[in-house]
């Protein structure tokens, strides 16, 4: 059981131009950070100008801006965690201090970066700006995060924080179970197969001594620019092969596709598309009844495109690819919200990991405990904890759960969860699509297809089986051997599953030998044959969710919410901008991970003395205020003031004003505390010799009257 999804497309076809046979290497990103950083410790403060300042700082931005982060703002988890006071300037200088340490990271991933490499780089007037930054990166898995050795030797060795058992040893459930340990909490991964990955499965195919990596599930890593997996990837120093762009289409007879009309129903494919974004913004609220398919149909009438027959299998093939991109048919897909995902796409190319992605579960599964063919049946959460009930009857107690089941499993009620779920979210697993993709993955003798191709399509007569054997990937340029993977998608997709093996390979070799037979080669038979069958799978139900007709991109953030601080959900059906991808689902692990971590502390603070929880949230607030004032905008008297540097000059403009009763013992008795003096004694002179601060919020005009009167 596990979210980790099979391979997910763009949802713009393949541009098929020629390009130079290309192996991708992600070290180069290393390399390419490490130059603009000026290698492998940059000093901010040593011996450099303003301007290579500036020009670090653009670069980190945009590193930042790459991983999700807002260039000139914070995050709303940012706001939500107190990262920084609610000033421009002080805000401003937390997004600087937070870009630095992403890009410092991400110069070099296989390390674990600590707080005091940070201080080396940056002034210490920032020194609470770095360990708000650094904190909010670490629990939340931007940072430090992983399978490298350096990450794990970090792991606290008490686990002390609590236990958590993790439904589901895919992608999602073992990015979360990692993490969790990492942070000092008690794991135990409960996986329904005999095997690790869920979705994501690597098989050996082909002869004893001389196996094939397949890949008969999540294949793609989709977009490699800031990717999770490419990290990992990096971590393990596993090469990847950019998939290359030409993706040749050939007509049901074999015949190559004509290229001036290749060019032209791309066009009108791309056209229908735009037609149908404009058509769903005139419609507003009318069009969350309306499928896609129905409107891209009633559009190509409207306006008389793809009219011949050629012209309608090209297009039809462009729509195969959609609802490959989507795992759903076109007719069940939201015309409203079917791409409500496509602004948060990875950059950079698709690839293919060297081997076959078992080499990232392998990975990720180390020093995890899992216990394997434990099928869930019930799970029971309350104030006390939880209880995970597998198949057979063993029980399993914990302070809380992660579930981690694809969509499908969730939609099938094969897990009884008590008491029953909130109504929004089984409303939210209702109406939420899960689709299907499968594959006949295929090992040949040698390679027959152009060793220059990665990827390439076939054509189909009938409108109903345009998603049967429509793509063709050649994997034998990572799996180590002469593969070519057979994709079906949409309405084929189902009926697939029904039919008999021997057929399906019958009509993949009838397809193969209608291209290449008349160019005078010879398709030999396959040595293996493998069909997959995802819809049948009971630990999974399907392939990947889409929106359906009827839903929205807020059912993703219904059915990520947890359920009373003790139950919660990871996986691609969980995250409204990465839905669909291998990428989305380990991120949505690294995400619970921190839900978690801050759930125990809510518990931990609710079962905790009132007086010192409320003491220990005065003296956070005191060191906020402190660091503000310890350089202040006004000062005379007893009074001090801050304001926002952006509306200085404002003299409406507001700040806040601090007055201070009685001389400051405090600061004077710290000055005699040495570094390394205990905490201990620093908090007791701190209680006896407290000054005495009222805080109000004034205008710096009214500061001003007050300054006249001095």
């Amino acid at each position: 059981m596990d979210p980790a999804p099979p391979p997910s497309a763009p949802r713009r076809p393949p541009r098929r131009r020629s390009v130079k046979p290309t192996n991708y290497d992600e070290s180069r990103l290393d390399a390419l950070l490490h130059d603009q950083l000026g290698g492998p410790v940059p000093s901010r403060k040593r011996n450099k100008t303003l301007e290579e300042r500036q020009r670090e700082t653009e670069t980190e931005a945009m590193i930042a801006l790459s991983l999700g982060f807002p260039i000139d703002a914070l995050l709303d988890s940012e706001l939500a965690a107190g990262v920084a006071a609610p000033f421009a300037a002080e805000q401003n200088d937390y997004i600087v201090v937070r870009n630095h340490i992403l890009a410092r990271w991400r110069a070099n991933v296989r390390s674990f970066l600590s707080k005091s490499q940070i201080r080396e780089t940056v002034s210490s007037d920032y020194d609470h700006l770095i360990s708000r930054a650094y904190d909010f990166l670490s629990e939340r898995g931007y940072i430090n995060f992983g399978v490298s050795p350096a990450i794990q030797a970090q792991f606290q060795e008490e686990n002390d924080k609590g236990s958590v058992v993790v439904v589901g040893a895919g992608l999602a459930g073992l990015a979360a179970a990692r993490q969790l340990l990492g942070f000092g909490f008690k794991v135990l991964v409960l996986e329904g197969r005999d095997r690790p990955g869920g979705r994501v499965y690597t098989m050996k195919m082909g002869k004893r001594g001389n196996f094939a990596a397949v890949d008969l599930g999540g294949s793609v890593i989709t977009g490699i620019h800031a990717n999770p997996l490419g990290v990992l990837a990096r971590q393990l120093g596993v090469p990847l092969h950019k998939i290359r762009d030409r993706c040749p289409l050939f007509r049901p007879d074999g015949r190559d596709v004509d290229d001036k009309l290749d060019l032209e129903v791309d066009f009108v494919f791309n056209k229908l598309l735009d037609k149908a974004t404009q058509l769903r913004e005139v419609l507003g609220e009318f069009a969350d009844g309306i499928s896609l398919g129905s409107a891209i149909e009633r559009l190509r009438k409207l306006y008389g495109m793809a009219r011949s027959g050629e012209e309608r299998e090209l297009l039809d093939w462009h729509l195969a690819n959609l609802e490959y991109a989507n795992a759903g048919c076109l007719t069940e897909l939201s015309l409203a919200y079917w791409d409500q995902d496509d602004p948060y796409e990875m950059g950079g190319d698709h690839c293919f990991l060297a081997g076959g992605n078992w080499r990232l579960i392998n990975a990720l599964c180390e020093d995890v405990p899992i216990l394997y063919g434990k099928t869930v049946t019930r799970i029971e959460y309350g104030e006390g904890g939880v209880v995970v009930v597998a198949a057979g009857g063993q029980v399993f107690q914990a302070d809380m759960v992660l579930c981690t089941v694809p969509l499908g499993v969730l939609k099938s009620g094969n897990i009884k969860f008590h008491p029953e779920l909130p109504s929004r979210k089984l409303e939210a697993i209702k109406r939420l699509g899960f689709g299907l993709l499968n594959k006949v993955a295929m090992v040949f003798p040698y390679v027959f297809w152009s060793e220059e191709l990665d990827t390439f399509g076939c054509l189909n007569r009938d409108r109903c089986k345009r998603g049967e054997f429509f793509l063709f990937y050649s994997y034998h340029t990572v799996s180590g051997g002469p593969v070519l993977i057979a994709l079906v998608a949409g309405e084929a997709a189902l009926s697939f599953e029904s039919t008999d093996p021997v057929i399906l390979l019958h009509r993949v070799l009838e397809i193969l030998r209608g291209i290449y037979g008349p160019r005078g080669v010879q398709v030999p038979d396959p040595i293996q044959t493998v069909c997959t069958r995802w819809g049948s799978d009971p630990l999974c139900r399907g392939s990947y969710s889409h929106i359906r007709v009827g839903s929205s991109g807020s059912d993703y953030d219904i059915l990520a919410e947890n359920v009373g601080g003790r139950l919660f959900f990871a996986g691609e059906a969980t995250t409204r901008e990465y839905p669909a991808t291998m990428h989305g689902a380990f991120l949505s692990g690294l995400r619970e991970a921190s839900c978690i971590l801050h759930a125990s502390r809510s518990i931990t603070n609710g079962n905790a003395d009132p007086k010192k929880c409320l003491q220990k949230n005065l003296r956070f607030c005191n060191d906020i205020l402190l660091d503000l004032f310890k350089e202040p905008d006004l000062a005379f008297g007893n009074f001090s003031f801050v304001f926002d540097t952006i509306t200085m000059e404002d003299p409406k403009a507001m700040g806040l004003m601090r007055v201070t009763f009685g001389t400051s013992k405090n600061e004077a008795c710290r000055s005699y505390i040495s570094e390394e003096e205990s905490e201990e004694q620093r908090q007791l002179t701190d209680s006896q010799f407290q000054a005495l601060h009222l805080y109000a919020i004034l205008s710096r005009e009214q500061a001003h009257h007050i300054q006249l009167l001095f």
